[in-house]
């Protein structure tokens, strides 16, 4: 009882139902005045006609009264006179005598009120006669006329018509207007009820789905109706967000994983040997031959933590630096030939195939650093070896090369870095992009596994795309940017 009484309280409170009672009771105020409007238009109508035929009736009788005089208008009197007719009629001589006429006397607010107005009368006679309605014009409008009679001087004339059935049509009228009023009032009540019923439903399996997702539910979904309302799209928008949060979330376990992992052996490394220069019975050599080594190493888990900030800042959007106009094969070109002495050096062959543009807008130093990130990658595990691991042989072979392109393909730029190494498996394409991993077979090489996730973060932030192909022999990176 107490679970129905709060849910029942819930929906009377709500906003939906809320919204729902203004709109129709500011729709029922204004029905009200419009249909007030209109009924007063309606009897206004209907009291002009009634005074229009009594004042036509005046004219009549007074063309009667000229004509035949006092006599003429009784007789015209008594004439038109009919017990179950609409008209009214009382003609009197001066000392309150009734000569004719189907009313027998003058109403008493005729009698207060010698100008005319609304009155009532039995009709017909007896204890049960009913009692109508009925108007009278004002006696001015119906003067007798002056007649050398001087008996024709005091007589009093009454004209009126029963308004009864225009009355009950009123009547009929307003318990229309009150009724259809009150069912409208109802139908929007129940019509609110039944939204706010509908859309307290949704929010509370909204509610109900974010109270799992903050109990730790990363994997709950908010339901969509199918409807496509604004609700869906609210729906649709909040749970892109959570699968946003949900991959930062992974991507953070993932990432405290790899650093309790690839940073303890460097930092492993780095005091084993501070202390083996300490202990050193060479002395000052040794110790400068340490620190150097320890600097080095210093450096690199720098580069390392640095690369992890510039791809929370990327993955952010805070990157400072602003967007420009540039071509991409010029850049490319530039950061390959820096990079040619070094391929050359390890026996590798770097050729470029740039077209000239394309013009894109982007971060020109992100776009540089990714560019090189995938061609120090290429160079680090792409090159072909020789060789037996039992014999401690690794050797370049002599041919290998990375291949660098720029091409245009539709509203995309793609920058292609391939080489003929022993490539990464379809299972594994994906994975390697996300932050720390390193496949088994590269652990030994040095690295961090922030290179490829690098490059992700950047085509991200420039509304790009990575993607991993084999290039048969050898692993084909493409960095796509909108033209």
């Amino acid at each position: 009882m107490t679970a129905h009484h709060n849910n029942a309280s819930r929906l009377f409170s709500s906003a939906a139902f809320r919204l729902s009672a203004a709109i129709l009771a500011a729709f029922v105020a204004l029905a009200a005045i419009v249909a007030m409007m209109l009924f007063r238009q309606t009897n206004d109508v209907l009291s002009e006609q009634v005074i229009a035929t009594l004042k036509a009736e005046a004219a009549t009788l007074s063309r009667e009264a000229e004509m035949g005089g006092l006599a003429g208008l009784t007789e015209a009197v008594r004439v038109r006179s009919r017990p179950e007719g609409p008209a009214l009629y009382y003609l009197g001589d001066d000392r309150g005598n009734k000569l004719a006429g189907n009313l027998n006397r003058i109403p008493p607010e005729l009698i207060s009120n010698p100008q005319g107005g609304v009155f009532r009368y039995e009709r017909g006679s007896g204890p049960d006669a009913p009692i109508h309605l009925a108007v009278a014009i004002p006696a001015p409008v119906i003067p007798l006329p002056l007649s050398p009679a001087p008996w024709t001087q005091g007589a009093r004339l009454i004209i009126g018509r029963d308004i009864e059935e225009q009355r009950v049509f009123a009547e009929r009228i307003k318990r229309i207007f009150l009724g259809g009023f009150g069912v409208l009032t109802l139908a929007g009540l129940l019509g609110g009820l039944a939204i706010s019923r509908l859309v307290l439903r949704r929010i509370e399996s909204m509610t109900s789905a974010s109270r799992s997702i903050m109990a730790g539910d990363l994997s709950r979904r908010i339901p969509l109706a199918g409807s496509g309302d604004e609700l869906d799209d609210l729906a649709t928008s909040l749970n892109a967000m959570l699968e946003r949060i949900e991959q930062l979330m992974s991507g953070l376990k993932e990432v405290s994983d790899n650093i309790a992992h690839d940073l303890k052996t460097p930092l492993n490394r780095l005091r084993n040997r501070a202390e083996a220069a300490l202990r050193d019975p060479r002395g000052d050599n040794a110790h400068k031959e340490g620190l150097e080594r320890t600097i080095e190493e210093a450096d690199e888990l720098i580069k390392t933590f640095n690369a992890l900030l510039l791809i929370a800042r990327l993955e952010a959007g805070a990157v400072e630096e602003s967007s420009e106009k540039f071509a991409l094969g010029e850049l490319v070109r530039d950061v390959a030939e820096l990079y040619q002495p070094v391929a050359e050096e390890a026996g590798l062959s770097l050729s470029v195939e740039a077209v000239d543009g394309p013009l894109v807008k982007a971060n020109k130093q992100l776009i540089s650093q990714a560019v090189a990130n995938l061609i120090d990658n290429a160079m680090k595990y792409g090159s072909r070896t020789a060789g037996s691991v039992e014999a401690g042989v690794n050797a370049t072979v002599a041919g290998s090369s990375i291949d660098v392109k720029v091409s245009v393909t539709g509203a995309w730029a793609e920058i292609a870095v391939a080489d003929h190494g022993p490539g990464i498996s379809a299972d594994d394409r994906e994975r390697v992009l996300k932050r720390f991993v390193r496949l088994e077979e590269s652990r030994t090489a040095p690295g961090t596994g922030l290179g490829l996730s690098l490059v992700a973060a950047v085509a991200r932030l420039h509304k790009g795309a990575v993607r991993l192909e084999d290039n048969a022999p050898g692993l084909r990176v493409v960095l796509s940017l909108p033209v």
